[in-house]
């Protein structure tokens, strides 16, 4: 057998990678044309942001979301030089769990909830942001 040459026979001579990567997106907020009630709404949520400090009436901000938990069907190939890690497409659903997010920007605080169950979540965060405030 002969010595394997530096052309590769699955990339013609010559090719480049390009920088457009299709299967990939990003989400947006993208305002609907000339509504000036949604710029208005989104001008009055910024100005909270710029708000003076204040002990009694403090900054919190709140995002929740859930997730789905997956495990491994198959063993994934870890990264080598020049090669991403490899992961298997298939999976197996593992439960889901809820996340909320606090966070007091003014103050560089922030925590992080994770629970079963939504209804649990949402009395701890009450209960947090009344010691916060209180």
């Amino acid at each position: 057998m002969g010595k394997r040459g530096p052309e590769r026979h699955d990339h013609p001579a010559g090719a480049q990678k390009t920088a457009l990567k299709p299967h990939q997106s990003r989400y947006w907020v993208i305002p609907p044309k000339a509504n000036a009630a949604f710029v208005a709404a989104m001008e009055d949520v910024l100005d909270v942001y710029t708000r003076p400090q204040d002990p009694k009436r403090p900054l919190v901000c709140l995002d929740e979301t859930s997730k789905q938990l997956t495990k491994e069907t198959r063993t994934p190939i870890p990264a080598r030089p020049g090669q991403s890690a490899r992961s298997d497409y298939e999976y197996e659903r593992n439960g889901a769990v809820s996340l909320f997010m606090l966070f007091a920007p003014l103050v560089g605080w922030r925590h992080l909830a994770v629970r079963d169950r939504r209804t649990a979540c949402s009395a701890t965060i009450k209960m947090r942001i009344q010691r916060q405030s209180g």
